[in-house]
Parts: structure tokens; sequence; C-alpha cells
């Protein structure tokens, strides 16, 4: 039989074993008020736990172990942190474990008292042959409720994760927020595939430099293209030339270095996400609204942060252009509501939420919250995956939380300290 110590934790934690006539290996009859609160850090696995031993109801900390003689193998002896232990809980009694008074320490075993059934059902969830996740065979059997309560939790754990990133780069920045948003902005408008090369870009070409322009779009446009370097080569239309000359003008001025033009890619992408598009989409939005945070901090409502970034018109130029002197069919070149949706999920949230945890403001947190659910789900392998296995997903809020259970829980078979898990296994 495979056994582990966290499967124990969970019997015990949840109190799952057999309660009828409880009692110690010295026969010491014991009822138990509290398991305690679970420790995942050092010193004992329980602490403040209450129960009666004897005639005698102890408040303290509890240890567990598969077997008894794991207590010196621990070192537990010798520890300190270990003196207030009033009971050990062990899946089987191997050898007494003696107290430096010389009491024997009260020990419960609990290697028949745990339910064949739940058992099985957690060597199936851990061990089994399963494709996709662990619990691929029962999730569809969990009620929406705890479905939706535990994707609640993991999600807040997801955003507060991801607003510590946030936070770092803010100290790095000297407390900027805007000059933060800027940058992460950046990083999210190359969508993955080009998101090191825009980073790069903004790191090189801070907003406060863009600011001092913010009245002349050819030269927001230069600066941005110039910094990308892709004003580096010889051109034939007028528009290019134009940036080229400004650019030089402005790369001597404010001593900017541009970043490698390798670095952008092109290949296996639609002509509309092509990163000079994409750039050129950027270089709008920056032309229309410099300090981008104030504003999202400003709109109130969903529709409006949409308009704020799915209402930009790029240089006429591009209507008829994917590259520079490379001449296509007229087509629009705002940016489409998939990438307003991404936009909105991995930036304007993870900023909104950020700003109200830092500053204690629990309206911008309950803002982010409100803008999840209010978009689409997601669509990708994870979320088809669960999907297909009978999960119901209806917004971007339990789609990202889907993502954080995959990537945190599921693939890692955290099924104990799981709520989906130990729904599964508790299902009658």
């Amino acid at each position: 039989m495979l056994f582990t110590e966290d499967f124990l934790h969970y019997v015990w934690k949840f109190r799952l074993f057999e309660r009828a006539d409880l009692r110690t290996v010295d026969g010491e009859e014991i009822e138990v008020f509290s398991a305690g609160l679970h420790n995942k850090d050092a010193g004992p696995d329980f602490q403040t736990a209450r129960i009666r031993i004897g005639d005698t109801v102890w408040a303290g900390n509890v240890e567990l172990h598969l077997k008894s003689s794991d207590w010196q193998k621990h070192g537990h002896a010798g520890d300190n942190a270990y003196d207030n232990v009033i009971l050990h809980v062990v899946y089987r009694d191997d050898e007494p474990v003696i107290l430096p008074n010389g009491r024997r320490i009260p020990t419960l075993e609990l290697q028949d008292r745990i339910p064949e059934v739940l058992y099985n059902r957690y060597h199936h969830l851990v061990y089994g042959n399963q494709q996709v996740i662990p619990c691929e065979a029962s999730i569809g059997l969990v009620d929406g409720l705890t479905m939706h309560n535990w994707l609640s939790r993991i999600m807040i754990e997801r955003l507060e994760k991801r607003s510590e990133t946030v936070i770092s780069a803010l100290t790095l920045n000297r407390g900027d927020w805007e000059e933060t948003f800027y940058r992460f902005l950046a990083a999210n408008f190359g969508f993955k595939i080009n998101a090191l090369p825009f980073e790069l870009m903004a790191k090189s070409l801070p907003q406060i430099i863009l600011a001092k322009h913010k009245n002349y779009a050819l030269q927001i446009e230069a600066l941005i293209f110039g910094q990308a370097g892709f004003l580096e080569g010889d051109f034939k239309d007028e528009y290019p030339l134009k940036l080229k000359a400004e650019y030089s003008f402005l790369q001597k001025k404010h001593k900017l270095k541009p970043v490698e033009n390798h670095l952008w890619k092109f290949m296996r992408l639609r002509p509309q996400n092509f990163p000079t598009i994409r750039l050129a989409q950027f270089a709008a939005l920056i032309i229309r609204s410099n300090h981008l945070l104030s504003k999202v901090l400003e709109i109130k409502e969903v529709d409006g942060l949409r308009k704020l970034f799915a209402d930009v018109t790029v240089n006429e130029y591009w209507e008829t252009h994917y590259r520079f002197d490379t001449e296509s069919a007229p087509s629009s070149k705002q940016l489409g509501q998939a990438s307003v949706n991404l936009l909105l999920m991995n930036t304007v949230v993870l900023f909104l939420f950020s700003y109200g945890r830092h500053h204690q403001q629990g309206y911008y947190i309950s803002r982010a919250i409100k803008l999840l659910e209010s978009l689409p789900a997601e669509k990708n392998n994870i979320t088809g995956d669960f999907a297909t296995l009978g999960v119901k997903i209806n917004n971007a809020f339990e789609s990202q939380g889907l993502l954080e259970l995959k990537n945190s829980y599921c693939n890692y078979k955290k099924c104990l300290d799981c709520g989906v898990g130990n729904k599964i296994l508790k299902l009658a």
C-alpha cells in the first residue's frame, strides 16, 4: 500500500478516521475537540489543537508520522519546538517515543481506522494513469458551487502572486506607477511571441521622454519605431523617411540606444499581428493618452476601458502596409476584440488589483474582479481540456482560475490541498 504523510495529514485535518472508541496505544480514551491549525512551516504539524486524553483536556501541538520511530529519525527528540506536543498521530506504531522526562508521549495509531474507500480514491487520484488531470474521471461530478468557490480562492492567490511582480518592478522604478504600467503594457502588447523585444524597447524608452513629445504624433511614432530598431535601413516611402529623420535627431538629443531588430519575430504570425502593426497600435495608444494608468484608474465602467484600447487609430500609412515600403491591400489595423480582452486581462486587471492591494483600497480590487468576470473565457489547450471533462467556464475569471488550478495544483498532484480534490475524496 502506497501511503504518504500528506495523506495522513489530510485524514487528521478533516477527521476522516473512525472515531468510535478512540484510544491511545496505551488504552487511554481520546476525544478530539479540535485537530489544530495545519502548520506547513518548521515545527509540529498541527498547532493549538484541543484534545481530551483520559480525564484531562490538553491544548497544544500534534505531530504526525507514518511510523512512530520517525520521531527519532526526524530529530525531534532534541528539539525544544516539540516539547509542547500533546499527541503523536501515526499510521503505524512501531516503537514507543519517550520524552526527556521519561514519559511516553501519547500516541494514536490510525492503521485500522482509515476507510478503505477513502484510501482507494486518494490512490487513484495521485497514482492513477490519467492523461489530463488527476481527477479527470470525477471532476465533472463536482457541483458548481464548490467549483466556483475554489476557483475564486485560487484566482485571488494567482492575482496576489502576480501582483508581487508588479510591486518588485515598482520598487525598481522608484515608486513610479505610470512607468511600471507602461512597461508591463508594452510587454503584453507583444502577446508572448514578441513580449521580450517590446519590454526591452519600453525599458530603453522611458515614458518621461515620450511625455515630452506628447503633442507631436510623428515624434512619438519615430521614438517607438526607432527604439524598436526598425528605422536603421534605407527607405523609399515618405512616411518611414520622415520617421527616420525625426528619430535621428531625437536619438542624439536623448542619447538613446535602440534594441536589436533581429529580436522581433514575424514568422508564423498573421500579418495583423506583425510587430510593426503592434508597434503602430502601441504608438497610437500613447499618442491618445500618455498617462494611461491614470486613465485606467479613472474609468469606472468596463465599456470605457474597452474603448480606451479599441478606439485607437494608427497612422494612415498602416492602412495599406504591414511593413515599411511594402504596400498591401487596404485593411483596418485597429486592435481586435480578442487582443483588447487580453490586454485588459493581463495588464489592466493586474494593475487595478495591485494598486488596490498596495494602497489598501478594496474598491480597485473589486473593480479588477468585476472586469475579469465581464470578459469572455479564454480559449486555449488547458481550458479546452477542462471543458471536455465537463467543467463549465463562464468568463475570464473562471478560465484564469482554471489555469492556476492546472499549473499550481494538477501538475503537481496537490489534490489534498485542492478544494476540488477534497470534494471528490468525500463524494459518497
